[in-house]
């Protein structure tokens, strides 16, 4: 089906589908239909679009051609089932984790199912739909939906991914190490910061330049060749002192950094940043991180 000519609808209207709703009309889609289970979001994501009307998801399902089912991952299945699908019509859904077999009634009511996941953060339907672009889109479904998503995904400006079966899980965990992670490793060091007194936003907007500039070393040299730090440098001293700094700032931090810092080994030796030597000398500090001291005798 010619895009140009399409009819998009959304199930479900939280950050993601706002995003993605704001970010195709941008681009010249024409998204018609939108269904909430609060009402309010189904007119803060129409309010933006020209002949976007704000209806129940039985209404989208009939008017739109492809309707994608953006409620949380766990109420997907439920909400496909909620509907009587168009034979022909398109059902997809844009979870990560959530395997395409959710959207089965679709199917058995004769639509095409798919997935269509924006490897992106939606903390805000504003930033996201102007970061969408560049973007990866990972796209599970059969011809046509198939080529119909892949086109999609090329007029968002998005690059596209694909999946073998049963590897949804394991792609979402992945996805979650550069989202999610980022801000709990963040959390851990502001709380090391507010040790001596400073707050969690003042350490929040010194630490953001030093990922910000580890994100564009990465860019230009690669993981090993662009990762920082005393590891890629063969400093054993400074990590044998943030080990012995840590275990006076709290016990539970240490097994953390001990984890973290052994992956940063492991990248070094691949990126031929320090020698098996050295490396060996990282891990007998580690080793002995969160160890008591042995006892003297008298």
């Amino acid at each position: 089906m010619d895009l140009d000519r399409l009819s998009i609808g959304f199930v479900g209207c939280g950050r993601l589908a706002k995003a993605l709703a704001w970010h195709a009309a941008e681009r010249g889609l024409r998204v018609a239909g939108a269904a909430s289970r609060l009402h309010s979001e189904a007119e803060e994501l129409a309010q933006r679009l020209p002949g976007c009307a704000v209806l129940d998801a039985q209404a989208v399902a009939d008017r739109c051609d492809l309707v994608f089912v953006t409620t949380p991952d766990e109420t997907i299945e439920s909400a496909a089932r909620a509907v009587r699908w168009r034979r022909g019509t398109f059902a997809v859904h844009c979870s990560g984790a959530t395997k395409v077999s959710a959207l089965a009634k679709a199917a058995a009511d004769g639509a095409h199912i798919g997935g269509f996941h924006p490897l992106q953060t939606f903390g805000d339907p504003e930033a996201a739909a102007r970061s969408l672009p560049g973007c990866t889109v990972t796209v599970e479904a059969a011809q046509p939906l198939d080529a119909l998503l892949v086109a999609l995904a090329q007029r968002l400006g998005c690059a596209v991914n694909r999946l073998p079966p049963g590897a949804r899980p394991l792609y979402h965990a992945a996805a979650g190490y550069t989202s999610q992670f980022v801000n709990a490793l963040l959390h851990e060091a502001a709380a090391m910061w507010q040790s001596w007194g400073a707050s969690e936003e003042s350490a929040v907007r010194a630490l953001l330049p030093l990922v910000r500039g580890t994100v564009a070393s990465i860019a230009q040299a690669g993981l090993a060749q662009g990762m920082p730090g005393p590891v890629s440098r063969g400093d054993v001293a400074s990590v044998r002192k943030h080990v012995q700094a840590l275990e006076r700032f709290g016990a539970d931090s240490v097994p953390l950094y001990r984890a973290l810092c052994e992956r940063t080994v492991v990248l070094a030796l691949a990126g031929h940043r320090i020698d098996a030597a050295t490396a060996q000398r990282v891990r007998g500090v580690l080793a002995q991180a969160g160890r008591p001291e042995p006892s003297r005798a008298a």
